[in-house]
């Protein structure tokens, strides 16, 4: 609610913050979409920790698309790798057409990959709408100059998005600089478990998602 009165124009929905997200429940999907009327976007990540899925997982993320279409998701956000570290494009492609209409983004797990250029031209072969990376790095300010050549390379392809600790000092200038669209999501501090937080938890405040907003409004690149 914080979000959209802020000014946002969609949310990624994720449980277990702490652990870089994980898809939530189907209460809690059913009531953010009574609540807020902006975009929403479901991560499908069936637990913590690496993204090379077991046969039941796949079919537990299988599942899960098929609740966030008949729940009024407008989106979904889901990668695959296989134990190599490459993409899987089979897999991969499978769950997006299985959400189809829907927007489907490919999460960091582009960053963890072994190779990005490799696992770019990957990506675009699923028919990902868009690509959430800090170019590589723990956060976006380091790999700016990555995601600027994937913006690049893409030509139309997909919409690169910037994620990974983007606040109000640095947003405009990564914009700026990458060319990206922006994802503010200050959680992915690390794609695991967060050091000396397991009493923390994570508020959106109306007033950050109003001067972040304000701060990218003129970025190239920026919606």
């Amino acid at each position: 609610m914080a979000a959209e009165r802020g000014g946002a124009r969609r949310i990624e929905l994720c449980s277990d913050l702490l652990e870089g997200g994980v898809t939530p429940s189907l209460g809690l999907l059913a009531f953010v979409r009574s609540i807020i009327s902006i975009g929403l976007h479901l991560i499908i990540r069936p637990r913590p920790g690496d993204f090379c899925y077991s046969d039941a997982e796949f079919e537990i993320m299988r599942r899960d698309i098929e609740l966030a279409r008949s729940t009024g998701a407008d989106g979904v956000v889901l990668g695959i790798l296989k134990p190599d570290g490459r993409v899987d494009v089979d897999r991969t492609r499978a769950l997006i057409e299985a959400a189809r209409p829907l927007s489907v983004t490919f999460h960091r797990a582009f960053d963890v990959s072994a190779n990005l250029h490799e696992a770019f031209e990957d990506v675009c072969a699923t028919g990902a709408d868009r690509l959430l990376t800090s170019g590589g790095e723990q956060e976006c300010l380091l790999g700016v100059d990555t995601v600027a050549r994937l913006v690049q390379a893409s030509r139309g392809r997909i919409r690169i998005m910037a994620g990974g600790r983007i606040g109000i000092k640095n947003a405009a200038m990564i914009i700026e600089r990458s060319g990206a669209n922006m994802n503010h999501n200050p959680r992915r501090l690390s794609l695991g478990k967060a050091q000396d937080s397991e009493f923390q938890r994570t508020e959106v405040l109306e007033q950050n998602v109003r001067d972040l907003v304000r701060a990218t409004s003129s970025g190239v690149g920026a919606g």
